[in-house]
């Protein structure tokens, strides 16, 4: 019989049965042949027909043990590969506003890794229905389902999918496993699967496959995938919306946005996923009957993030970079990134620009503003420019000439040499040093003046004076303490006019300098992000140390006479009437830069405008700027916003002017005069005309193409002052030229 011919030849067969898979069914094919081809009549022909089955089977039998053979091989050389594919395991970073909570922007890869036991069992088993519904039963790998894929290899026919969730999950995760349709990578991915299978529970065969599987939309994984169609996370889906996420997985760019027809058939596809729960078990009919086609989220546009969004992920690039982390591990790397930004007075920042510059601002003006925390460095807001018109920002990158409010610093390291308020300096116009005349605005001579005056009038010959009298070596000095780098004050600090500002420096690093005078001489550099945390969870907090700048009756006196500015000198504009604010005005010649920076005891703010030909900053009703208009009313604009609610805070008492506000000109050594706090110290003679006060040499230069055009959106009408502010330095200063351009790019005279 040929069942005892069989198990005469092959003793094993029950062995190679359950090693190889469809044994038994080959076995029973085989026979089944032999007994249709051996004829049946003639004892003559039966000892042929035993003859011809032992060959037969003796073949069979071959085939069979060099398919174990080589299968067992192959077992052994095909090893679950160690790592997983970079893709398969990359988390995009999610970058946060202050608060910790507020998303900014996310970078990368829009992957959030889910453990299992958060994905509700609905949606998993939404998934099991329509993937594989003998997940949890088989050995990782359907027969029939790889020889329909083989099958489509060969012939090239796209015909209906087969593999399990296993070696779905196989081919997406693990390294070394292609996408490439061919026999080898297909038979290697069954390989791998089969271990898995025993190696691996399901669940973390699932939980992979879930935060592996591309979903449409640009999700990747269950997670990024629920936010992506729904706005919630994986743990809020319903049933129907589970579903629906299980039918996306078969064609998700068709079901990604379906219109029309792809509608009709995505709806077909999920009513499918529905009906294929209740057969598995998971939904019961009535359930069934009660769901709904979901409605989805409207697609999330994939463009990159406009305005100044743009600029603070500039920012914060740079900044991880600074710190170590490399563009890989912000994109794949699952950063969880929080800044140093405040919502609110970012847009507070952009709302001052916008609404005080007036209509009909020519669009080469361009406006910076900064907003430093004094007490830890931190960058809180900033507006850089209009960023569909320009990629450079305007408080980053643009450096221009610091005019006039680069004269705190001097004033700065003459108290710290021991100079006191009342110091006597030459303020008469024009000064000669080594045989170049230095003048004031206008021509204008105030005699020899005290340096609260010499501040609150931004008196040119005064700080020239002052200047040469303690060293430009100690006024650089200070200025580096202060975060202004070396290299954008050496090729200045030999030169008599570099207390007026020649210097070009950032509106950023200008509200950072100035921030060491509101904390009392300790300066913190300034930053942007708060804390980064890793993908394992550990968490970096970022602070900068702070660092003694200069002394802290230094920064109490340098108050008070930049509080004067303020109260009665070149920026009333500044003013705000509930709290002290101190501060400084600059214009550069021609008013090729205006600025104000100021500060309260909680935030220090640099402002700026230049144009980005060099030309003068001029804007209709006002004609030529200076830093006592329009960034002086910006600055109050902002933080008349930024100060609301917020305490009011004194400064120190300055070391010479006691109670009342007792000053000593120096001449006898009494006390001269007294005046209440709504009144400023004014002992010398006030500037014989109206004009701007103390011009710094030649205009800034910046490299960068067409500016932002601020001033576009319609703000309320303003009425020009009468200007009060300060051109600085002397005509026959030396030229400035632009070198290379690019971001960061400073202009120095040339030699």
């Amino acid at each position: 019989m040929p069942g005892r011919t069989l198990r005469s030849v092959l003793p094993d067969a029950a062995r190679l049965r359950t090693a190889l898979p469809g044994g038994a069914a080959v076995r029973r094919a085989l026979s089944r042949a032999l007994s249709r081809a051996v004829p049946r009549d003639g004892a003559k022909r039966q000892a042929g027909r035993r003859r011809w089955t032992r060959h037969i089977l003796l073949g069979v039998a071959a085939v069979f043990a060099l398919g174990a053979v080589l299968f067992a091989v192959a077992w052994a050389l095909t090893p679950i590969p160690e790592g997983a594919q970079k893709q398969a395991v990359a988390q995009g970073s999610v970058i946060y506003y202050r608060d910790g909570k507020t998303v900014l922007a996310k970078q990368g890869v829009n992957r959030s890794n889910v453990e299992l036991a958060k994905v509700p069992a609905h949606v998993r088993n939404a998934v099991i229905a329509a993937e594989n519904r003998t997940f949890y039963e088989d050995t990782g790998v359907s027969l029939s389902g790889t020889m329909r894929a083989v099958w489509s290899t060969v012939t090239g026919r796209q015909l209906q999918g087969g593999s399990t969730i296993t070696q779905q999950m196989v081919r997406n995760y693990y390294s070394g496993l292609s996408q490439e349709r061919s026999v080898a990578r297909k038979f290697k991915e069954i390989m791998v699967a089969l271990k898995v299978d025993q190696s691996k529970s399901k669940d973390w065969v699932l939980q992979q496959y879930l935060n592996t599987i591309y979903f449409g939309r640009g999700a990747w994984g269950i997670e990024a995938a629920s936010q992506a169609y729904f706005g919630k996370n994986v743990g809020e889906l319903s049933v129907a919306e589970g579903a629906y996420l299980a039918a996306v997985i078969q064609q998700p760019s068709r079901y990604a946005d379906p219109k029309g027809a792809d509608l009709a058939a995505a709806t077909e596809r999920w009513q499918w996923v529905i009906d294929a729960m209740v057969q598995t078990g998971a939904l019961g009919e009535q359930q069934a009957a009660r769901q709904k086609f979901p409605e989805l989220a409207e697609v999330k546009s994939t463009l990159a993030p406009k305005g100044q969004v743009n600029y603070m992920l500039d920012q914060v690039r740079a900044e991880l970079n600074r710190r170590g982390y490399t563009d890989e591990d912000i994109n794949q790397g699952g950063l969880k990134v929080i800044t140093t930004f405040d919502k609110k007075l970012m847009a507070a920042a952009e709302k001052a620009v916008t609404s005080v510059l007036p209509d009909g601002t020519p669009k080469q003006v361009r406006t910076g503003l900064a907003a430093v925390d004094p007490a830890t460095g931190e960058v809180v807001a900033f507006y850089g420019g209009r960023y569909k018109s320009s990629q450079y920002d305007n408080a980053f990158s643009a450096k221009v000439q610091a005019g006039s409010t680069f004269k705190p610093y001097t004033l700065a390291a003459a108290l710290e040499s021991g100079l006191p308020l009342s110091t006597r300096v030459n303020g008469n116009s024009p000064m000669r040093v080594a045989s170049t005349p230095i003048p004031n605005s206008g021509g204008t001579s105030y005699g020899m003046i005290n340096l609260v005056s010499a501040t609150q009038h931004s008196v040119n010959t005064a700080f020239v004076d002052l200047g040469q009298r303690i060293g430009l070596d100690k006024v650089a000095e200070l200025a580096e303490k202060v975060g202004i780098p070396a290299e954008q004050i050496d090729p200045h600090k030999d030169a008599a006019t570099f207390p007026l500002g020649v210097a070009s420096v950032s509106a950023v690093q200008q509200a950072s300098g100035f921030s060491a005078f509101a904390n009392n001489g300790t300066y913190h550099a300034a930053h942007v992000i708060r804390s980064v945390t890793d993908a394992s969870g550990r968490k970096v907090k970022i602070s900068e140390p702070g660092v003694r700048a200069f002394g802290e009756q230094t920064a109490a006196d340098a108050t008070y006479a930049m509080e004067q500015v303020v109260r009665a000198g070149t920026g009333t504009a500044a003013r705000l009437y509930d709290r002290p604010v101190a501060g400084k005005t600059g214009t550069t010649d021609d008013s090729g830069a205006v600025w104000f920076a100021g500060y309260t005891p909680q935030l220090s703010t640099a402002v700026n405008m230049f144009r980005d030909d060099n030309e003068t900053v001029t804007v209709p009703g006002y004609g030529a700027l200076y830093g006592g208009t329009l960034p002086a009313r910006i600055w109050q604009a902002f933080m008349a916003e930024a100060m609301r609610d917020k305490p009011v805070k004194e400064f120190p008492e300055p070391s010479e002017y006691g109670w009342g506000g007792y000053w000593d000109d120096g001449d006898d050594g009494g006390w001269d005069g007294g005046y209440d706090d709504d009144r400023p110290v004014v002992p010398d003679p006030e500037p014989t005309d109206e004009g701007p006060v103390d011009p710094v040499p030649t205009p800034p230069e910046i490299s960068q193409g067409p500016g932002p055009g601020e001033g576009e959106d319609e703000g309320e009408e303003t009425v020009p002052d009468t200007p009060d502010d300060e051109p600085e330095s002397p005509p026959d200063s030396p030229e400035t030229v632009p070198t290379e351009q690019g971001p960061d790019t400073d202009i120095r005279p040339a030699a």
